[in-house]
């Protein structure tokens, strides 16, 4: 059996974050988590159209012990930077936008 490479930095102080990537029949299931090591190439890899139909952008950071789902703030950074462009959101995005924003809106106040 052949081991499988680790996501997990080995001993540095470092942020790392990771695309989940929806797949198959109506998106029935995860394709492998991609890795990036810093969120502006989670970004510009988000408006190359790298991700088929991205559904979560999550951070950790191993030795802090801490992980986040920023897709919130992905989202949002996203239309800034469409906004800034004069461009609407690709519309491979507007699903992933749209849902990562609405979440926040429906939990209470």
């Amino acid at each position: 059996m052949t081991e499988m490479p680790s996501t997990v930095p080995y001993g540095a102080d470092q942020t790392m974050y990771l695309v989940m990537d929806l797949e198959g029949p109506e998106g029935q299931k995860f394709q492998n988590a991609v890795e990036r090591p810093d969120l502006d190439s989670v970004v510009a890899d988000l408006m190359a159209a790298r991700f088929s139909n991205p559904v979560g952008i999550f951070a950790f950071n191993t030795l802090e012990h801490w992980t986040a789902d920023i897709s919130k703030n992905v989202a949002a950074e996203i239309l800034c930077r469409c906004d800034i462009e004069g461009t609407p959101v690709p519309a491979y995005l507007e699903d992933f936008v749209a849902n990562s924003l609405n979440e926040v809106r429906r939990q209470p106040r």
